[in-house]
């Protein structure tokens, strides 16, 4: 496993993981401690590579701490391959982690003065390459086990007949590495296409919101992408890059992460590049790949992503299941994807990989999603998430990792965590809380909850508000309803108010004046 910032080093151990048959899996450094051992504590680690400190936003951190807490969580690591990241080895102290080697004396192990030549292993097409995990939001995340067949596959028709992607091209996709979103897998698998990658770990707007297009003109980018968030900010500071920079080498600016907004359409073609294709992208770590992005044959039309992509019978399904076309609907995948998990670690029977995609329509693929497909132009509007989990900025989680830190808490009682979208389907995250008894709800408290996921999780887990509450919506079996809040919060009605042990309290989130004008 990588515990390891986007950088070179992630991709050599992937890789030399992938060519001996081995499973991998990666998070980035900026995922806390709880967050991580959720994950790698369910499939048995046997080694870890990982550095002594990051870099963000121009500041060092120190990850050796964080490392040690999460070796302590995972008693099967054989091994700790420890990289010097920020500074040289001599400076880096790892004696208190057990098991731990540098990176160097680590190759200097193997057999014979010089590196052998990589070769793969041949292995079946089903062989397990990769493990993914969903958001958590019912419980610890599933472990999700993709094929390297059907990865491989999925990517190069991607990359290949979506793209148009060469030798000649040189590739980024400003991404974490594998903090849960497979943009990083899929980054990497742009390799095979023999095209250059371009790695970036760090902040996007620092030294300066500039930073990628000057990487642009000075590497040659000729693809790059990024989160909507990211373009959206470039439009609030009033940049114009096409007035700045050379960009000639430019042919593709891809999005996702969350909706694109259809002013972000207009601003790239305005003030970035007019003949670039701009892709708004969508899929999700369930299938590391897309349901739908760009195609070079098509226009674009904005705030839509352009098509379903090639093989993926994506269709928008109504609560009955029947196509609808230019409404709202279930995303749904009518036929079977090599790129599907092969199945979910720790899931022998089958009855966790069936209930997450196929209980909702039984045989057929339910990803979650609520989109619209345009019946004139073939367009896909994205909606937001049907279920509870939340995806604020495309980082994916669920509420269950949030309630574990909250509810640590003693002046809380309970907590209630939702996402809430505005008309261009961006999320944000909301997080009411429920007081004990003789607690106050304090500036001060809500500072100390944020602080606490920050560090537990990281700083995009962050709820963007926190507010009070009187009362938690429950079902009859005792189970907390976000969804029903969620529903109210968007100003739709629930019609079940019989379900609930405590129906009234359902009441209390109507009409917020903090949650209006988003």
């Amino acid at each position: 496993i990588g515990y390891l910032p986007n950088s070179i080093h992630a991709v050599e151990a992937m890789l030399a993981a992938a060519s001996i048959g081995a499973i991998w899996s990666s998070t980035s450094p900026d995922f806390g401690i709880n967050g991580v051992l959720d994950r790698f504590s369910q499939i048995q680690p046997k080694l870890i590579f990982s550095v002594e400190a990051v870099i963000y936003n121009g500041k060092e951190h120190n990850h050796l701490e964080k490392l040690l807490s999460v070796v302590k969580g995972l008693p099967d690591i054989k091994k700790v391959v420890v990289i010097p990241y920020v500074s040289s080895r001599e400076t880096i102290d790892i004696s208190k982690i057990p098991n731990s080697v540098f990176l160097e004396d680590f190759l200097a192990t193997g057999k014979g003065d010089q590196a052998p030549q990589l070769e793969f292993e041949q292995l079946p097409f089903s062989h397990p390459l990769f493990i993914m995990y969903s958001s958590g939001t019912t419980g610890a995340p599933k472990c999700m086990v993709h094929s390297a067949g059907g990865t491989l596959i999925q990517h190069l028709k991607e990359h290949i007949l979506h793209g148009n992607v060469t030798s000649n091209d040189i590739i980024m996709y400003y991404t974490t590495a594998s903090t849960g979103w497979m943009m990083w897998n899929w980054l990497v698998t742009a390799l095979a296409t023999g095209a250059s990658v371009v790695l970036y770990d760090g902040s996007p707007l620092i030294p300066s919101p500039n930073v990628l297009w000057d990487l642009t003109d000075r590497l040659g980018i000729t693809v790059l992408g990024t989160g909507a968030k990211w373009l959206a900010v470039l439009e609030e500071k009033n940049l114009k890059p096409c007035e700045t920079h050379n960009l000639q080498t430019l042919h593709t600016i891809l999005s996702t992460g969350s909706p694109l907004k259809s002013q972000s359409y207009e601003y790239v073609y305005k003030h970035i590049k007019s003949s670039v294709l701009l892709g708004s992208i969508s899929g999700g770590t369930d299938i590391i790949s897309c349901f739908m992005g760009q195609n070079v044959t098509i226009p674009v039309y904005k705030g839509e992503i352009q098509a379903r992509n090639l093989g993926m019978a994506v269709e928008a399904w109504n609560d009955e299941g029947k196509p609808v076309w230019g409404e709202s609907g279930e995303l749904v995948c009518t036929k079977p994807i090599p790129c599907q998990p092969t199945h979910f670690w720790n899931d022998e029977n089958g009855n966790k990989y069936r209930k997450a995609y196929f209980s909702k329509f039984p045989g057929v693929w339910a990803h979650g999603d609520y989109c619209k497909i345009n019946p004139k132009t073939g367009g896909i509007v994205m909606l937001g998430r049907s279920d509870g989990t939340l995806n604020p900025n495309g980082v994916r989680f669920g509420s269950s990792e949030i309630y574990n830190i909250v509810e640590a808490f003693e002046e809380v009682s309970d907590s209630l965590c939702v996402p809430q979208y505005n008309k261009d389907g961006e999320e944000r995250v909301i997080l009411f809380l429920k007081m004990a008894l003789n607690h106050a709800f304090s500036d001060n408290l809500v500072k100390r909850i944020r602080d606490a996921i920050r560090i537990a999780l990281s700083a995009r887990h962050v709820p963007s508000l926190i507010l009070e509450t009187k009362g938690i919506p429950y079902t009859i079996n005792g189970k907390k309803v976000e969804v029903a809040v969620k529903q109210i919060i968007a100003g739709k009605e629930v019609e079940q108010r019989g379900a609930f042990s405590n129906p009234e309290t359902l009441d209390l989130y109507q009409n917020i004046p903090e949650l209006q004008n988003f």
